[in-house]
């Protein structure tokens, strides 16, 4: 008999919501994806290099071209110059990216702190590793850091500190001062940071993404990790980036060539081509998400759900108190699927020890109009 190495885990959330949904005909608004495509450009370049013959292996580190885009835009964005040679490294999907990296710096008996509500990859990552995963819960009903819990949990074992801006599930949003607080916590130890910011283009009303990338302290010992996905609309493409000082990135491209070696290379192209000529699709990303999250808020305006609209993401939070408190959010996720059609994700899946009064759903906004408005009029109705 096999002994496993995650023996605590089987099928994710996300799976097997989709699935439910699938099953019942539930308009799915629990898997982080669109139900539209990305660009018409973006995609009739894929088809272009494709018949170019851009079909062999990409450099191990990802195209030279792309990786250069991705310069560009960091020194635009965040004014940070970075060497896309020795620093930038493209990989197949943000989350292999978070494995990666994770893999690179903790070793048999390190602890790494993860917030929680925390994506559900970091810990079986840490745990691969020979690490153990100290699970910090953010404080409600904002989500902010418990900077006091934080600097209790720094032990001499602790090797890594993942941080999530903007925040998944929550929408919540690291600003610059939080960014200051962790790099005086940790000033004078031997810790990384693991910084998921796979939506940093996804930030509402005015406010602006605190990125790692813009602090100097805390770069210098991080792997800033993002999504061409979540950015262009193309979540199936599975390509990422991450973004680390030129000791660390080594580090990485010494597991990334053993895991994947190289992203899939006409994609690659694509991207990079689409990138160069089209520079403003990052910065209308906001104003387009916005969009999609006041509508949908406004639709549920006369519903018994409560909300605070989200600062980031294309994600939702739900309290469904007022509807059914006699239910967990695992359950209540699944009744809504089955009895009134809409998938939702329950948001304690993402803690190790979730609050037990939690009543909190995540929708996804990611939609067509007419997909939110009817999964809108379904959820009014309860």
């Amino acid at each position: 008999m096999i002994q496993s190495k995650l023996p605590s885990l089987g099928v994710t959330i996300f799976t097997r919501m989709s699935q439910l949904a699938m099953e019942t005909g539930a308009i799915n608004l629990s898997q982080g994806f669109p139900d539209f495509d990305g660009p018409d450009a973006l995609r009739e370049a894929v088809s272009r290099h494709v018949m170019a013959g851009h079909n062999q292996y990409a450099p191990m580190t990802g195209l030279p071209a792309l990786r250069e885009q991705v310069a560009r835009k960091v020194a635009t964005l965040y004014g940070r110059t970075v060497d896309a040679e020795q620093e930038v490294t493209i990989t197949p999907g943000a989350t292999q990216a978070i494995f990666c990296a994770i893999q690179s710096v903790v070793r048999s008996g390190d602890e790494v702190i993860v917030f929680d509500p925390c994506y559900d990859s970091y810990a079986p990552s840490v745990e691969l590793a020979g690490g153990r995963c100290i699970h910090l819960p953010l404080a409600l009903p904002d989500f902010g850091i418990d900077w006091d819990r934080l600097q209790a949990a720094l032990t001499s074992r602790t090797r890594a500190i993942v941080l999530n801006t903007p925040h998944n599930p929550s929408g919540s949003l690291v600003g610059r001062d939080a960014l200051d607080r962790l790099a005086a916590l940790i000033r004078d130890r031997d810790i990384y940071l693991i910084s998921d910011e796979v939506y940093e283009h996804l930030v509402f009303d005015g406010a602006e993404h605190a990125s790692v990338l813009t602090h100097d302290e805390l770069y210098a010992r991080a792997f800033v990790i993002s999504s061409f996905g979540k950015t262009y609309h193309v979540t199936g493409w599975k390509t990422g980036y991450v973004i680390a000082p030129r000791e660390l990135s080594s580090e990485l491209r010494k597991i990334h060539q053993y895991v994947s070696f190289c992203g899939v290379t006409p994609l690659q192209w694509a991207l990079a081509d689409f990138m160069e000529a089209h520079p403003e699709h990052v910065t209308e990303l906001p104003a387009f998400y916005q969009a999609k999250r006041d509508l949908f808020c406004d639709l549920l305006g006369s519903s018994k759900l409560a909300f605070t609209r989200a600062a980031g993401t294309y994600f939702q939070l739900a309290d469904y108190s007022a509807i059914r408190d006699d239910v967990s959010d695992v359950e209540m996720a699944e009744w809504l699927t089955r009895e009134h059609g809409v998938a939702a994700i329950p948001i304690s899946v993402f803690y190790q020890e979730a609050p037990k009064d939690l009543r909190l759903v995540r929708f996804c906004f990611a939609k067509r109009e007419e997909t939110l408005r009817l999964a809108a009029e379904k959820l009014c109705a309860i």
